[in-house]
């Protein structure tokens, strides 16, 4: 589940546009929004700690610890409390700030493409599905990566800046010029041996959303379920009219 808040700054020449970033930060006198991304709970462990912490349908991990007056949480004390709130929903920062987990499975990569090649989906919005995270590569040039929101946001990305792309999280991209990009996409699996990384600490709004679940994920970014010729995304439908393809 992904909520978008927007805070107003200066923007003084009312540009519509999607305000651009850069990886250093925000331009000055611009809008900016700051996405609450919720995750499902999967399950729970210790760690080297003793401290309680939450696994996420994302792969993130993020602490839910017990240390009454400022943090209480007693049902995270007995087994019936964790198992009661499995399937319910916590707000992910790592989301938040499109930072990988460690717990990924490397899948399969895209095709590169440039400006010519480019499918038409992948310049609409639409998002990665449930537990796949994506990092799109530019190999030459330069890419507008958007986040879609009330502002969109957009990332300069270049060779030097990969950009993960979080489950779910609406999203598309626009050539500058000349550019050749692809996607690597890895999926959430915990039966692999992660690189050692601390869990997230506990977020503000981290009490469980009960009933709330993920939203399901537009295919579109996978390679094979897009047409390279028609830009439909081909996975149990049609290309489009006066493809060659179809």
């Amino acid at each position: 589940m992904i909520r978008f808040s927007s805070v107003e700054q200066n923007y003084p020449d009312g540009e519509a546009e999607a305000t651009i970033l850069t990886q250093q930060g925000s331009q000055p006198g611009r809008n900016y929004w700051t996405p609450i991304v919720e995750r499902v709970i999967t399950g729970f462990h210790v760690d080297g700690f003793g401290d309680w912490v939450a696994e996420l349908a994302c792969g993130h991990d993020q602490h839910v610890r017990h240390r009454p007056p400022f943090q209480v949480r007693g049902w995270v004390l007995e087994e019936s409390g964790r198992t009661g709130r499995i399937g319910t929903s916590l707000r992910c920062p790592l989301c938040e700030r499109c930072e990988l987990p460690a717990s990924l499975r490397f899948v399969r990569s895209s095709p590169e493409w440039d400006r010519e090649s480019i499918p038409t989906a992948l310049l609409g919005s639409h998002r990665i599905g449930d537990r796949t995270w994506g990092i799109l590569r530019v190999r030459q040039g330069s890419l507008h990566f958007v986040l879609s929101g009330e502002p969109d946001v957009g990332f300069l990305l270049d060779p030097d800046t990969p950009q993960p792309i979080p489950p779910g999280v609406l999203h598309r991209v626009e050539p500058c010029g000349r550019v050749r990009f692809a996607i690597d996409f890895h999926a959430v699996d915990r039966t692999v041996a992660p690189a050692p990384a601390p869990a997230a600490e506990d977020s503000r709004d981290d009490v469980p959303v009960v009933g709330a679940s993920e939203g399901g994920g537009d295919p579109a970014c996978w390679a094979g379920l897009v047409c390279l010729e028609c830009g439909a995304i081909i996975d149990g439908g049609y290309h489009r009219t006066g493809c060659r393809e179809g």
